[in-house]
């Protein structure tokens, strides 16, 4: 049974209200505004609130702004009941979050009639909202899995990489959660592109799957022929990413997506490829990746290399400081460095890069 609090100083009032709703509701009354809010903030929590205006104390107003600013009663339907009657009386309640505005001496029949369409308009929208919030759930989970199985192409077609997607995007997310906090990128970071980032690092190098099996496969060095094609997979990831993204018209992870994959060989000192770009002109999404992959490539098996122990691999960093890396990121790596050797313990391939990763 749906509860109704009702508030009003005056116990004709109540009395009238009470009996006009009584049976179909669970009825809880106030006296003022003071008895009202305890009421309103105690669970069960009433379903609608029918609220008179002038009362001593704190008026009906108040009383409103104060359940408004509540997360425990901002929700809760309020329907004025006032002997107010003027236009401007009305817009102030109405301002102020009410649903509805009954002028005194009220017929208990449209009292009733309005507690019932507004319980039932309150319904209507949480059961909207509910579907709303299950169909975000179910567009955010499509996203994730089609990032998973892109990433895991490329991930077949280079048996090398193993964990190298789960540890990266873990990566991205500590270095950029951090720097964060710093005020140079306080104006280009939040918690919603850094979730984006997240998502989007596994497709960093789905343009692998462009690179012939001879080369991307080929345990030894490549040669300088073979090395030019595969500097082309951040251009095939590209290029394939940007096709998505235009044919829905323009999409947020999608874009990130597109920066990762083709940037994050790029250098600050632009050295790097393939666009040669240098400094801030290489995407903060790319320059963050370009640590997060540079670092796990120092720390992992390889079938032309050994792991490198953990300090070894940061050493080589600081190294690249203001030449491979932006230096202001590579100063935040530093100073959160054991961060990402937890993150590479918890997801790394063999037990030998494990044992390197404890030195």
């Amino acid at each position: 049974m749906k509860q109704v609090l009702i508030v009003d100083d005056t116990v004709e009032n109540l009395q009238v209200l009470m009996e006009a709703l009584k049976g179909e509701y669970a009825i809880v009354t106030a006296k003022c505004g003071e008895k009202a809010l305890e009421l309103a903030r105690t669970k069960p929590y009433p379903d609608i609130i029918l609220l008179d205006i002038m009362m001593p104390g704190m008026d009906g107003y108040e009383v409103c702004e104060k359940l408004k600013s509540d997360v425990r009663t901002r929700d809760i339907p309020v329907i004025f009941i006032t002997v107010l009657m003027e236009e401007e009386d009305e817009a102030k309640g109405l301002s102020l979050g009410a649903v509805d505005y009954i002028v005194k001496p009220f017929c208990p029949g449209l009292v009733k009639a309005r507690v019932k369409n507004q319980l039932e308009l309150k319904e209507h929208q949480d059961d909207l909202e509910k579907l709303v919030r299950e169909r975000t759930k179910e567009l955010a989970l499509v996203k994730k899995v089609t990032i998973e199985c892109l990433a895991a192409l490329a991930e077949w077609r280079d048996p090398e990489t193993g964990g190298h997607i789960a540890r990266t995007q873990n990566y991205v997310r500590a270095l950029a959660s951090h720097v964060m906090e710093k005020e140079e990128f306080a104006d280009q970071l939040n918690a919603d592109l850094i979730e984006t980032l997240y998502l989007s690092a596994p497709l960093h190098d789905v343009g692998k799957v462009g690179v012939a099996d001879a080369i991307l496969l080929k345990p030894g060095r490549l040669t300088d022929e073979e090395f030019a094609e595969m500097k082309k997979h951040a251009q095939y990831g590209r290029d394939a990413l940007a096709g998505a993204e235009a044919a829905l018209g323009g999409n947020s992870f999608l874009h990130y997506a597109c920066e990762i994959a083709l940037s994050h060989h790029e250098k600050w000192d632009g050295s790097g490829y393939p666009q040669g770009l240098a400094e801030e002109d290489i995407p903060l999404s790319a320059r963050i990746m370009a640590i997060a992959d540079v670092y796990d490539a120092l720390i992992s098996k390889r079938v032309y290399k050994k792991p490198f122990p953990h300090a070894k691999a940061v050493r080589i960093i600081s190294e690249g400081r203001g030449t491979h890396f932006d230096p202001r990121l590579a100063d935040a790596f530093m100073e959160i460095e054991e961060q990402f050797r937890q993150i590479a313990l918890e997801f790394a391939d063999f037990d030998e890069e494990r044992e390197m990763l404890m030195k």
